[in-house]
C-alpha cells in the first residue's frame, strides 16, 4: 500500500507545472484598482495604458518596513531606467495611510490601491502575494517578464528591464 501511495505522490508531483506564468488570468486583469483621485479602473486598463512600455510593478504598503527600505533601490532604478513605467500598487486598506505614505516617502510614479489588501482579491491570489515588497516586470506587450522578486536590488529585475524584445 505504501509503495502505491508513494508512486501516486511522485506521479502527481511530476505532473505539476512549475513554469512561471507569462500572462495574467482574466480574473486578475479584471481586479479593480483605485487611483489617487479615487477613480476606479481594472488592472487590465492600467496595463493597456502602458502597452509599448516596460513596467516595473512594486506591490507595497505604507506600514511595511521592508517596502520603505526598498524604496531607495527603486529610486535608483528610476534614475537608471527613466523610460520604464514605475507602477506602485499599494495593499494598504486605509486610503489615507496610502496617500500619506506616497507623500512622506516621496514616491514618484503611477499609484494605485488594491483596497482589499494583500490577503484578498484575484490579482493578489494570482501572484501568491504572501510577502511585500514584491516586484514584477511586464514587457512592452503586456507579458510578465519577471514574475517574482522580493528585493529591489535583485539582478533579475535589472536583467528584465534591460532585456531587448
Amino acid at each position: 500500500m505504501f509503495k502505491k501511495i508513494s508512486i501516486l505522490v511522485i506521479l502527481v508531483f511530476m505532473s505539476c507545472s512549475f513554469e512561471t506564468p507569462t500572462n495574467f488570468t482574466p480574473e486578475a486583469l479584471n481586479e479593480k484598482v483605485y487611483s489617487l483621485d479615487e477613480s476606479s479602473s481594472t488592472f487590465q486598463e492600467i496595463l493597456n495604458k502602458h502597452k509599448g512600455n516596460k513596467i516595473l510593478i512594486d506591490f507595497w504598503a505604507s506600514w511595511c518596513r521592508d517596502c520603505i527600505e526598498g524604496l531607495s533601490e527603486v529610486k535608483k532604478l528610476q534614475k537608471e531606467f527613466p523610460k520604464i513605467t514605475f507602477l506602485f500598487l499599494s495593499v494598504d486598506t486605509r486610503k489615507n495611510s496610502w496617500k500619506r505614505g506616497i507623500q512622506r516617502y516621496k514616491i514618484t510614479g503611477e499609484h494605485y490601491n488594491l483596497p482589499k489588501g494583500m490577503k484578498d482579491g484575484a490579482l493578489v491570489d494570482f501572484i501568491g502575494l504572501g510577502w511585500i515588497p514584491r516586484y514584477m516586470v511586464i514587457d512592452e506587450f503586456g507579458k510578465i517578464a519577471l514574475f517574482k522578486a522580493t528585493d529591489a536590488s535583485d539582478d533579475e529585475i535589472i536583467q528584465a528591464l534591460k532585456k531587448a524584445i
